[in-house]
């Protein structure tokens, strides 16, 4: 993370978050274990681990949002914490359903503690990114606007799950746009990045069209974001993404620099496409075509049009503050990243 000034935010993140998920005594300590090793604190044998894993970045906007709007961002920190454990207990049934055998440079809970036991963990930390909302009333929050986030919580995952099944089903349909595509992201992905910024603004002010515009530019942040995702899941250096270059490809994810190509009519890429899987010798025959096509330079653009619209609406609460100013970095970060 490139900005130092935000390391108050990030460890008050992370003592929300510690405080939120129980440790577990006896029989159930194995349990709560695996949890703690997806969120980053612990090691395989459970040992307490010094680095922090992810990048914290839905909880730090809900924070900044609550405080641009005027709000005491320690009382948006139960909100904040709630965001990015829902976001990890997605990541931990993404990784099942994916296959994947890495996250953050290490194996996932499924790789070693098998399929049934990774879905219960997620499920479990489901509950907790509940539970951990109902702290929102103990910083003070008024019990009408914790309803109402709890309302907002709900329909994120929904729209989350709903993302999930169009982006599994894509994977097996050939009829895939650029506009299925952007309605699959805007749920996936774009929805609890939106939820991050409106819960934040929300916990921030009574005035709700400006809650809406911080809405708005969490949604169009996280289209970007997912656009940047597509580009380093082909192109990114493993070393940095901690994901292989091409893998996206191998696993015939339909990404956007993927559908674009494809719409272009390219008869090798469709018959690639079309086969039940992909082979490494493929992948390399997908990524010439990618070059050749410009898909590159076309998502690249893409996230550059949804990002200049987040700025927009940031621009258009007509909020000037130190607040406002590292949301503007934060967003300038999450499309130049390369990881």
């Amino acid at each position: 993370m490139p900005f130092e000034d935000l390391t108050t935010y990030l460890d008050a993140i992370e003592a929300e978050m510690k405080a939120s998920v129980p440790l577990g005594q006896e029989l159930l300590s194995p349990y709560y274990g695996m949890m703690l090793y997806h969120l980053g604190w612990v090691d395989e044998s459970f040992s307490p681990r010094p680095q922090k894993s992810g990048k914290r970045l839905r909880p730090l906007l809900c924070l900044l949002c609550c405080e641009a709007c005027g709000g005491d961002w320690h009382q948006a920190l139960p909100a904040a914490a709630t965001v990015e454990l829902i976001h990890n207990f997605s990541l931990i049934h993404d990784d099942i359903e994916d296959s994947s055998p890495e996250r953050r440079h290490r194996p996932t809970v499924w790789s070693l503690w098998g399929q049934p036991q990774a879905i219960n963990t997620g499920d479990g930390l489901f509950a907790i990114s509940r539970l951990a909302l109902q702290r929102l009333l103990e910083r003070g929050i008024c019990p009408e606007k914790t309803v109402v986030s709890f309302r907002i919580v709900d329909e994120t995952c929904l729209a989350l799950t709903e993302g999930q099944y169009l982006d599994l089903s894509f994977e097996n349909r050939d009829d895939v746009d650029v506009e299925m595509y952007m309605q699959m992201v805007g749920k996936k992905t774009a929805s609890l990045i939106a939820c991050a910024t409106r819960l934040g603004s929300l916990l921030g002010t009574d005035d709700q069209d400006t809650v809406e515009r911080y809405r708005q530019f969490g949604h169009q942040l996280g289209l970007a974001f997912q656009i940047v995702d597509d580009i380093l899941g082909i192109w990114g250096e493993k070393e940095a993404t901690g994901k292989g270059v091409g893998e996206d490809i191998l696993n015939k994810k339909k990404s956007l620099p993927v559908l674009y190509a494809l719409e272009s009519g390219d008869r090798e890429l469709r018959q690639i496409y079309s086969q039940e899987s992909i082979g490494p010798r493929d992948v390399q025959s997908v990524m010439r075509k990618l070059d050749e096509l410009g898909a590159r330079e076309y998502a690249h653009g893409m996230a550059t049009e949804h990002w200049r619209l987040a700025l927009h609406y940031l621009e258009e609460t007509g909020i000037q503050n130190p607040a406002q100013e590292k949301l503007r970095e934060l967003a300038l970060f999450l499309v130049e990243r390369q990881y």
